[in-house]
């Protein structure tokens, strides 16, 4: 992997979040909020790592799926408490407090459309 700065995947990663603070912004429970929000980040995720790591597909797909696993099992237990974070709104939307198996579905769901997005070359045909 390699440092190196692709504006492609930048444009990607503002537009997707932008979405995301869309999300946040006008759907306060639900489907959009809850399971189509966690699909889109681990692509945006994916969009901000490629904006600024030359790599392999796989493994940036396998890094960004990877954290959002972590993030999501680390919700078992109270590490925004240890981290003085408990009643900091930010941490408790970006972190979030209750873990989910549909957010995991979520996360490889996302990974997989990324995954076939990459294999399509539908981010660089379209931020061209």
């Amino acid at each position: 992997m390699k440092l190196s700065f692709n504006k492609n995947y930048f444009i990607a990663f503002s537009l997707l979040f932008l979405v995301e603070i869309g999300i946040a912004f006008f759907f306060k429970e639900g489907f959009i909020r809850h399971t189509f929000g966690d699909f889109l980040v681990v692509i945006l995720l994916y969009c901000f790592f490629k904006s600024f790591v030359k790599g392999r597909v796989w493994s940036i797909a396998a890094i960004t799926l990877g954290i959002a696993y972590i993030i999501e099992f680390l919700q078992l237990t109270d590490f925004l408490k240890h981290l003085g974070l408990e009643h900091n709104k930010w941490a408790a939307l970006v972190f979030g407090n209750s873990f989910s198996i549909q957010d995991l579905i979520a996360y490889t769901l996302g990974i997989i459309v990324t995954l076939y997005l990459e294999k399509s070359n539908l981010v660089q045909r379209v931020t061209d």
